[in-house]
Formats: C-alpha cells, structure tokens, sequence
C-alpha cells in the first residue's frame, strides 16, 4: 500500500481532533476491584497538558475501579446517525494511566475549570458535594479508526498519526 501523504495526514489528524472536540464526554473503560471489565461514561474537560479531567461520585463503580487499577480507557466515537457504515465508525480511543487529583491543590481548580468550559452549571454545583472525586486519564496510547483500511496509530502528546498498515501490522 502507498504510503500517506503529509498533507493526508495532517487533514486527518485535524478531522480526529475534531471528532474528540465535538464530545462533551467519553467512554470509561476500566477494572473493577475483582479484575472485571466495566464501561460507563463521564462528562470531561481536557488539560492543557492533554490529559483528561472526569469529576464523579465515590457511589459511581467506576470511582472504586479507578482508585483499585488506576489504569483506564477512553473512547470518542461518532454517533450512530452520523454514520455511513457502522461497522467503519469514526472512533479514537486512547489507553490511560490515572491518578487522582486531590483537594486543595492548584491542579484541582485548574482540572475543575476545564470541566466548567463546557459544564459550568454541573460543575459549580458538584464541587459543593463531599463524595466528587476528580481524576486525571493521562493519555498513553492512541487509536483513531475512520474506515476501513484506515487505522492509525495516535501520539497523544501531538496528535501526530501514523498509520497502520498490512507491513507494518506484520513486523
């Protein structure tokens, strides 16, 4: 298979970003304290340092999940009607290592307020409540899919694409 151009690359790294961007929350995958799969979903805000600020109750599994194996996955996906085909949905999914942010520190009001952008009535409310934890999901891996034949490999700090192809998936 030829090899992608730059400026390919480049409008599909700019169309992947996009799909993430038009989510107001994410798939959660993780653990639960007995090895278990689970998903769920959360509102989310993203840090300038490309992390993910989810904010959830400690009655929610996936708090006690995430506070056992604090490892995650999260997932963009394009909706059902949106979508042509659904067995090529758009999607990016990144695998995450995840670390509790605690109270009373800077990083808690900075990840709050990157929840506020998009959720600011839930947020200001939610942070009265005693059993809301905010977590951070630190992007570790990336996969954007968009069809067929076009998978692609995601660096989480860049966004920088690389796609994967039969050679490639054989080495």
């Amino acid at each position: 298979m030829a090899e992608m151009s730059k400026e390919c690359l480049e409008e599909l790294k700019a169309q992947c970003l996009a799909l993430q961007s038009s989510r107001k929350t994410l798939l959660l995958s993780t653990l639960s304290q007995d090895g278990v799969p689970e998903i769920s979903y959360a509102p989310y805000g993203r840090g300038v340092d490309g992390c993910f600020y989810i904010f959830i109750s400690e009655l929610a599994a996936h708090t006690a999940s995430l506070l056992h194996h604090p490892l995650a996955s999260a997932l963009f996906i394009r909706e059902e009607s949106e979508t042509k085909n659904l067995f090529a949905r758009e999607r990016l999914s990144y695998r995450c290592s995840v670390r509790e942010v605690m109270r009373d520190t800077e990083e808690y009001d900075a990840g709050l307020e990157c929840l506020a952008v998009d959720h600011a009535n839930m947020i200001a409310m939610l942070r009265t409540l005693p059993d809301f934890r905010l977590f951070a999901l630190l992007p570790e891996q990336g996969s954007y899919v968009v069809g067929f034949g076009k998978a692609f490999d995601v660096d989480p700090k860049s966004g920088d694409l690389l796609h994967r192809d039969q050679d490639r998936l054989k080495g």
